[in-house]
């Protein structure tokens, strides 16, 4: 632990008393108190933003931005009343630092962001960090000329795009495709299974493997991992993975002390729970005896009826099987979960057709989602039969499917599936559409394409949900996976800002980085890729527009770094009297920058993530 001393020395030598020397002198150690000191600074603030801002020209457009942004936001930071929503005085925080009061409590990332912010207010220079650094050339030119020096330029933002693209892997390359061949060849072996077992969903979910001793003769497991596997059996955590997704993971680069730069990262992240986060979940368990307290989204408090959730007026969730084939480490239902494949999954009868008599009886409900757990891992009869009732809802216009088994198994996109699911559409009355989770290029196979194109034929749209967690954060990572997406034939929909529960901390990624994504990286990709909207989950309430400072805006700090935010409803500003808003604790920036280090990315290709807020 460094201590307060060090912590302040620190916020010395970062440049924070050369840059705002007024704020080491607004006061000394007989101050009148902690609201004088506030004062005093929203007064200093005033002062800096001024001074810069008289000092930019026109041509500074860019930095007067980030001159009011940053003083808008320190001004907010200093309020009483960010906090105690934040639970936390960045004011108090700085009185102590100026008057040299010891802090335990004050990480490097703190110091960190209020340099960048205190920066921004004065109008310092950013760190340069462009994507292209490119002369836009003389401005008088016009017609052809000026279109031509254009063109020029827009080459060069391509060819640095494609730089960063050019170092991710997806598995439709033949070097993947061949590796991936040999990994089915090493399974089937084990198994004892012949090429139409494989090609089975039936026989997949059949072997699905849930222990560490069958891992460990199928797959190059590190210790520590193999480790917090049994220790997650022996506590019944949900666990279980297919053995097509098995061959998705690479056996080499085992001895790679940068787990987080493997191409299988993402892969092996999705099922294979990190030892903190068994011990984490572990521990809620014994607590309370049972998962209810990992109910982030506070799904029993939008549950009007049993298997169904209704958070919107024209849109439910309908969950008639509770499992999945495998289960995603950072799924927001695993808590409900038994196991993978668990044999009382399905629903009852009677609760399965009171929830559909529930939706006939709420004619509002123009779309359902049917989802769990995994509906496409039931059997046919099972599927069919439960969508059928869906579907003779008069006034249900869109049925949803909400299923992973595009990655896990895509065998189980057969025929006689996509034919189904073609036989519901009505043209002009009902659509049928799947929304899959997709998390990594690594995971499009072959199989994949042809499952999609099965889809495609008989009309049925398919749409992609990305989580953005860590493993796929890297510059233009998730813009190369819209990119292949798109090539075969799945639609972006929503890309989801990794939910908030600490057991998962390990996966989170700033809310800073998917701006900063969005903004710079998603804007060089043709619209018809990156049709998807960045969005927060604000537990129980739905979705919230990270792009939306309407609906979500930066309140404080924590003496971690970490940024805190208040999230508004979706319904503030459609009814009268809204649900309270939500405050989220992000992971700090600096945090994560360091990790993208740990893990070979340069830090200063990220440097523009401090201004976006």
């Amino acid at each position: 632990m460094i201590d307060g001393g060090v912590l302040q020395e620190s916020f010395s030598n970062l440049g924070l008393q050369n840059v705002i020397p007024g704020l080491f002198t607004l006061c000394d150690k007989s101050s009148e108190g902690l609201e004088k000191w506030r004062r005093d600074l929203l007064s200093l603030l005033d002062e800096l933003e001024g001074e810069a801002l008289d000092r930019l020209t026109e041509s500074d457009s860019g930095l007067q931005r980030r001159v009011g942004l940053c003083a808008s936001i320190l001004r907010t930071v200093f309020s009483v009343r960010s906090e105690e929503k934040a639970g936390f005085s960045v004011v108090q925080a700085l009185f102590d630092v100026v008057h040299k009061i010891e802090r335990q409590d004050l990480q490097p990332a703190f110091y960190a962001e209020l340099i960048s912010l205190f920066k921004g207010v004065c109008g310092s220079e950013p760190v340069p960090c462009a994507i292209v650094n490119e002369d836009h050339g003389e401005n008088d030119l016009y017609g052809r000329e000026a279109a031509l020096l254009r063109s020029s330029q827009l080459d060069v933002m391509a060819r640095r795009v494609e730089s960063f693209m050019s170092r991710y892997s997806d598995g439709l390359q033949p070097e993947a495709v061949l590796r991936r061949q040999q990994r089915q060849n090493h399974i089937k072996k084990y198994f004892g299974a012949n090429d139409a077992q494989w090609d089975d969903w039936r026989w997949q979910i059949q072997n699905i493997v849930q222990d560490a001793d069958t891992l460990l003769k199928l797959i190059a497991l590190r210790p520590a991992v193999a480790a917090a596997v049994v220790r997650a059996r022996e506590h019944h955590l949900p666990f279980g993975v297919t053995p097509h997704y098995l061959s998705l993971m690479d056996d080499d680069l085992l001895d790679d002390e940068n787990p987080g730069g493997r191409r299988d990262a993402a892969i092996r992240a999705q099922v294979l729970p990190p030892p903190e986060y068994v011990e984490q979940v572990v521990e809620s368990r014994l607590k309370s005896g049972d998962f209810s307290g990992l109910d982030f989204m506070l799904e029993e408090d939008t549950s009007p009826v049993d298997l169904i959730t209704r958070r919107y007026p024209a849109i439910c969730i309908f969950k008639p099987f509770n499992t999945c084939p495998q289960i995603c480490v950072y799924c927001q239902r695993n808590w409900e979960i038994e196991d993978a494949m668990a044999p009382d999954a399905l629903a009852s009868k009677n609760k399965i057709e009171a929830a559909v008599k529930w939706i006939a009886e709420h004619p509002g409900i123009r779309e359902v989602l049917i989802t769990g757990g995994d509906p496409l891992a039931m059997g046919d009869d099972s599927f069919e039969q439960i969508v059928g009732l869906v579907a003779a809802v008069p006034t249900v216009e869109r049925i949803r499917i909400g299923t992973r088994t595009l990655v896990t198994m895509p065998m189980r996109i057969t025929e006689r599936l996509a034919a189904f699911l073609g036989s519901l559409r009505l043209p002009g009355q009902r659509e049928v559409v799947v929304v899959t989770h997709i998390e990594s290029p690594y995971e499009l196979t072959p199989e994949v394409v042809t499952a999609v194109d099965r889809l495609r034929r008989q009309g049925i749209g398919v749409y992609n949900q990305l989580v953005y967690t860590f493993f796929v954060s890297r510059r233009f990572e998730a813009a190369f996976l819209r990119r292949r997406l798109r090539q075969i034939g799945i639609d972006s929909y929503y890309t989801f800002n990794t939910k908030g529960k600490e057991e998962t901390v390990s996966y989170r990624v700033p809310i800073a980085r998917l701006l900063q994504e969005q903004t710079e990286e998603s804007r060089l990709s043709p619209g018809i890729e990156r049709t998807d909207e960045a969005v927060f989950n604000v537990p129980g309430q739905g979705k919230g527009y990270i792009r939306s400072t309407r609906q979500r805006h930066m309140i404080g700090l924590a003496a971690d770094g970490s940024r805190i935010y208040e999230f508004f409803p979706w319904e503030d500003g459609i009814v009268r009297v809204a649900p309270a808003s939500y405050v989220a604790r992000d992971v700090p920036i600096l945090d994560y920058l360091e990790r993208l280090k740990e893990i070979g990315e340069k830090s200063e290709d990220y440097q523009s993530i401090w201004d976006y807020f």
